[in-house]
Order: structure tokens, then sequence, then C-alpha cells
């Protein structure tokens, strides 16, 4: 009986030593890129980086304000393309579909979700670069709006369905119709989850560069408007980081220091909105 309690202690001990070590090790992966990031990076980083142009092959210095101004443009533009469809069809899925429509469209939320991107840029550019015969800030934004989708759908599912069955048969019982119950109670009481859910979708996208490059493109200078190409971080790194010049090396370590840093602050932002909880604001 002793041996037999000495060993699960021993298996017990062994187990939680195996975890903490495992846990270690993924936050120091995080930590060893910030810090290869910053020692590469942190040099090149100041305020010509994120006001001027960059600069012509051969010369050092310059910046990538076109890239952070054209990434900008297009989060926003794949917002507005993405989100309401994600947004809607996640509506629908958790109030109005049955059981076979719900686990079709689940089905092929979750196939979408894991199309390579790099699939994605391929088929926009087939779908909306060849046929007007331009590169643009649309076209990106119409490949990044597509893969926000699945992810705001489903997360906008759960969310809803987390929502206490009570406060809908309460809305129900005082005579509000399914969507003013849907639009005053349940979408309201779900709000928090639903912005999270946008929130690591545009975190998700804001780091692709495959789809850009079969779409965006990338340009050196400002993009006027939204039908001509525009540059943007992930494209310029990938740009910088293949060239043969010692500048853009560093250039392209400081952008993706940027790009991390946006990122990391979304999911904090994101992780924060998330631990208050589903509830229903007062009035």
């Amino acid at each position: 009986m002793g041996a037999r309690l000495r060993w699960r202690k021993f298996v017990s001990n062994f187990m939680l030593t195996l975890t903490g070590i495992c846990a270690v090790v993924s936050v120091a992966v995080l930590f060893f890129i910030l810090g290869y990031l910053l020692f590469n990076g942190g040099t090149s980083i100041n305020w010509d980086f994120f006001t001027k142009l960059p600069k012509p092959v051969g010369e050092t210095g310059g910046g990538m304000a076109n890239a952070i101004v054209g990434s900008a443009k297009l989060l926003a533009a794949a917002s507005l393309f993405g989100v309401p469809i994600g947004f809607f069809g996640g509506i629908y899925l958790a109030e109005f579909s049955g059981s076979k429509t719900a686990g079709v469209v689940r089905y092929a939320a979750d196939l979408l979700n894991g199309v390579p991107s790099i699939v994605i840029g391929i088929f926009a550019f087939s779908i909306v670069v060849r046929p007007f015969k331009t590169f643009s800030t649309l076209a990106g934004a119409f490949a990044l709006g597509l893969m926000m989708i699945p992810i705001t759908l489903r997360s906008t599912e759960e969310f809803l369905n987390a929502v206490p069955k009570m406060l809908r048969e309460g809305a129900m019982a005082l005579g509000a119709s399914k969507w003013k119950t849907i639009a005053t109670v349940i979408v309201p009481a779900a709000y928090r989850g639903i912005l999270t859910a946008i929130l690591l979708a545009l975190a998700r996208v804001a780091g692709e560069a495959a789809p850009l490059l079969f779409t965006a493109f990338g340009n050196r200078y400002w993009s006027q408007g939204w039908n001509q190409p525009t540059a943007a971080l992930p494209e310029m790194i990938y740009r910088y980081a293949g060239s043969p010049y010692e500048d853009w090396h560093r250039q392209a370590w400081a952008a993706g220091l940027v790009l991390l840093g946006f990122i990391l602050i979304i999911n904090i932002l994101a992780r924060t909105i998330l631990a208050r909880g589903i509830s229903m604001p007062r009035s």
C-alpha cells in the first residue's frame, strides 16, 4: 500500500513538473520572439519610420508610413465587408436555423476558416483583380474580409447561445417580437463577446501577407483612393526580408516589431473585454 502511494505521488509530481516546464517554454517562446525583434529592429524604429516613405534602393533611412496607412485602410475595409456578414450569419445560426441547416453552415464556415490564406489570395485575384485588370486596396480588403467571416460567424453564434434562455423568454412574454428580442435583449447581452470576436478576427488577418501579394500587390508611394495598389506591413516585411540590402533587413525587423505589437494590443484588449463577462448593460 505504501509503495503504491509513493508511486502515485511520484507520478503526480512528475506530471506537475512536466506541465510547468511546458508552460514556461510556451511563454519563453513569445518573449524570445519579442526580444529577437527588439534586438534586430528596435534601433530602426524612430519618428521617420512612422512618417516617411521608403527610400530608393541604395539609400539608407526612410520609413513605412505608406504601409502603416495601407494596413489601416485594408483592415477597415475588410471589417466593413466581413464583420456584417459574419455577425448576421451568427445571428441566423443561433436564433433561426434548424439543426440540419446550421450543421451545414457551421461545417462550411469551419472549412473556410481552414483554407490556406494563399488560396484565398488566388481566389480574390481571380474574382476581383483579373476582371478589373488592376490590383487595389479593395481587392486586398475583399481577401482579408473573406478570412474574417468564419471567425466572426462562429464566435457570434457561440456568444449568442451563451445568453441565458430566460432573457429570451422574458422579452417575448412581454410581447416583444423575435427580431426586437434579438436587437434589444440578446445582442446587448452578448456584445462584449461579439466585440471580442471582431477584435480577434482583426488580429487574425492583420499579419497575413500571402493574400495581399495577389490583390493589393504593394506600392512604394502613397496610395490614392481605393482602386490602386497599396502597401501593407506584412507585404513590406516579405519584400524587405528577401532583399539583399542590410538596411532593408533592419526595416523589415522594425515592421515586424510594430506589427506584433499591434496584434498583442488587440489580443490584450479582447481578453480584457471578455474577462468582464456577458451581462446586460444597465439603462
